[in-house]
């Protein structure tokens, strides 16, 4: 459980200071027309200002600037990454349109929308969505630091529930085809255009995800390979060695299979997400843990002369299985965008697991 908590620990530092955050280079005491070189295609000296999404640095500006033009203006920190601001009816990624703008190396590269259709890149239309840009409106500025994507729509009043994404590190779209790789990150928001509030919206089922996120990393992904240690380097505790092998492995066992079950359900509410490799591997590991649990009944005695194949029949199979776990925990964070913390944290879990195995078998090699 300590090593667990070391696991919350760096999640939640990493999310107050993730690795792709900048300190903040621009804020909405800064006077837009004063900046050197951001010059834009409409007037911006009279635009609302919010700090829509901290952890990154994104500020928005935005006004109507008539009865049907709204102008719009996003900043953020430039480290070749794409931005994107995206404009939901439902509240959720698919099915929006966005605006995205991207810098290359200190050289304006584009502005362009895109059609949300679905979580793959196929689904990801160029040059499609259902927002009315105004003509030549759309500008990318970079100044020092900072980039600007502006842009004006015609609408009445714009969708008030807005996404916003950060691209992967030095991953933008290129010509021809500026095809869209998934975010690094993103958030909800809600948007009110007259008091200027904007709230972060809580991702769908997000405690079911973080609860079988959390289940199947110490179930399959800690306790496992703790219950291995166990059994290969404490023999010389008979039998006290046996019954915390078999309680810690049945114990992560338990904790896997509420973890699976998290999965099966968060998918079938979250049908719009494809996970299907997450899942064919999360089902190969239950199917081996339940193997691995029936062995356990069919167990031979120490002097049977079956003893030794029922031995590396376990041993390996667990084994398998510790390893397919470790992948899909790991993947699973990916998934999920649950954050570098994830991965620094879990990461850290196992190198010391790994060093404990390492001195240990060791002590035991010295020992023969």
């Amino acid at each position: 459980m300590k090593a667990f908590s070391i696991v919350i620990a760096l999640f939640l530092i990493s999310s107050l200071c993730p690795q792709y955050a900048n300190s903040q280079t621009d804020s909405c005491s800064s006077n837009l027309a004063a900046v050197n070189g951001a010059q834009f295609p409409f007037d911006t000296s009279s635009l609302n200002c919010d700090a829509v999404w901290t952890v990154q640095d994104y500020i928005l500006r935005y006004a109507q600037a008539s009865s049907n033009v709204w102008s719009f203006v996003l900043s953020a920190p430039n480290i070749d990454c794409y931005v994107a601001m995206g404009f939901s009816p439902s509240g959720e990624m698919v099915g929006s349109s966005a605006i995205v703008g991207w810098v290359n190396s200190g050289v304006v590269s584009g502005v362009k929308q895109y059609y949300l259709g679905g979580q793959t890149s196929d689904q990801v239309l160029l040059n499609q969505g259902n927002l009315n840009i105004v003509e030549n409106s759309t500008s990318m500025v970079s100044v020092s630091s900072t980039i600007y994507m502006g842009f004006q729509l015609n609408a009445s009043t714009p969708l008030n529930q807005l996404i916003y994404s950060v691209g992967p590190s030095e991953v933008l779209p290129s010509s021809p085809l500026y095809l869209l790789t998934k975010h690094q990150n993103m958030i909800a928001t809600t948007i009110n255009y007259v008091t200027g509030q904007t709230q972060t919206v809580k991702a769908p089922y997000s405690n079911l995800k973080k609860n079988h996120g959390i289940l199947n990393m110490l179930g399959w992904g800690i306790l496992l390979p703790i219950g291995a240690i166990v059994a290969r380097h404490c023999k010389e505790w008979d039998p006290i060695w046996f019954y915390s092998h078999v309680s810690i492995q049945s114990l992560g066992f338990i904790l896997g299979v509420a973890g699976i079950s998290c999965g099966f359900v968060l998918e079938h509410k979250l049908s719009t997400v494809n996970v299907s490799h997450h899942k064919g591997i999360g089902i190969f590991i239950l199917v081996l843990g339940c193997l691995q649990m029936m062995a356990v009944l069919a167990r031979p005695d120490k002097a049977s002369k079956h003893r030794k194949y029922w031995n590396w029949y376990h041993h390996n199979a667990g084994r398998l299985l510790i390893l397919f776990a470790v992948g899909n925990v790991f993947y699973g964070i990916h998934l999920g965008l649950a954050g570098r913390g994830w991965d620094v944290g879990y990461g850290i879990v196992l190198v010391g697991l790994f060093i404990i195995a390492v001195v240990l078998e060791i002590r035991m090699w010295m020992r023969k």
